[in-house]
C-alpha cells in the first residue's frame, strides 16, 4: 500500500510539474497560464492530449516538435521528473497530511521561483509575497515551525538581504530579500542564517566555475535565487 501510495505522489509531481513548466515560461512574460493552451514555442502548434502526458511524451516524440521538429527542451521532462521526486521525498519525510500539504507548497515555489530567477533574473512579487503569507499561516496551524519562530524568521529573512543589498549597491535585490522572507516564514529564524551561508557557499564556488568556463568578467551578474532555494531545501530536509 505505501508504494502505491509513494507512486501516485510521484504521478501527482508529474502533473504538478507539467503545470510549473507552464508557470516558469509564462508568468515572467505576463502572458495568462490558463489560455491559450499549451503550444510549440517555434511553430505555435497546439499540443494534443497525447503530447501533454509528462515526461513520457518528450520521450516517444524523442525531444522534437510532432509539427516543424523543433528541439524540444530538456528542462521540461527534468522539471516534471524532479518535481515527482521532490513530492516523494516530501512525503518520505513528513508524518502528518498538513506537514506534507505544507512541504510540498514550499518546495513547489522555490523550485518555480529558482528557476524562473536563472532564466529571466526576476523573482516575482507574485509568488514571493504569498508565499511569506502561506508561511505565516502554516506556521499559525501548527503546521511547521512555531508561528513566533515564523514571524521572526520572516522578518530576519528580509532585513539580512536588505542590509546586504544596501551594502553591495545592487548586488542583491529585493527579489531575494522577499525569496529569504519567505524561506525564513516556513523554517523559522534560525535556519535562515544556514541558508544564507550555504546559499554563498555554493553561490561562490558555483559562480567561480562558471565565470571560468564561459570566461567572464568577475562583475557578471549571477542570480542568487537558485543558490537560496536550494540552500534552503537542503536544510528542510536535514531539519
Amino acid at each position: 500500500m505505501e508504494v502505491l501510495l509513494l507512486l501516485w505522489v510521484f504521478l501527482l509531481g508529474l502533473v504538478f510539474g507539467s503545470f510549473f513548466n507552464v508557470v516558469i515560461y509564462r508568468l515572467p512574460r505576463q502572458m495568462s497560464l490558463l489560455r491559450p493552451g499549451s503550444a510549440c514555442p517555434h511553430c505555435g502548434h497546439r499540443l494534443t492530449v497525447s503530447e501533454l502526458v509528462p515526461a513520457l511524451s518528450f520521450l516517444w516524440q524523442k525531444g522534437r516538435c510532432r509539427e516543424c521538429r523543433g528541439q524540444i527542451s530538456w528542462r521540461y521532462p527534468l522539471v516534471e521528473f524532479v518535481t515527482g521526486l521532490g513530492f516523494v521525498a516530501i512525503a518520505l519525510k513528513q508524518s502528518t497530511i498538513p506537514e506534507v500539504m505544507a512541504g510540498l507548497v514550499f518546495f513547489s515555489l522555490l523550485a518555480v521561483l529558482a528557476l524562473i530567477d536563472l532564466e529571466h533574473k526576476v523573482l516575482p512579487n507574485v509568488l514571493t509575497v504569498p508565499g511569506i503569507i502561506l508561511g505565516l499561516l502554516f506556521a499559525l496551524l501548527g503546521w511547521t515551525t512555531p508561528f513566533g519562530t515564523s514571524v521572526i524568521g520572516a522578518a530576519t529573512g528580509f532585513l539580512l538581504i536588505f542590509i546586504i543589498a544596501l551594502l553591495s549597491r545592487g548586488g542583491m535585490g529585493m527579489g531575494d530579500a522577499k525569496l529569504m522572507s519567505m524561506i525564513g516564514a516556513f523554517l523559522g529564524w534560525k535556519s535562515v542564517f544556514f541558508v544564507l551561508f550555504g546559499a554563498s557557499l555554493l553561490g561562490s564556488i558555483v559562480g567561480i566555475i562558471y565565470l571560468y568556463l564561459t570566461k567572464q568578467g568577475r562583475r557578471t551578474p549571477l542570480p542568487f535565487g537558485p543558490f537560496l532555494a536550494t540552500a534552503a531545501l537542503v536544510i528542510y530536509f536535514m531539519a
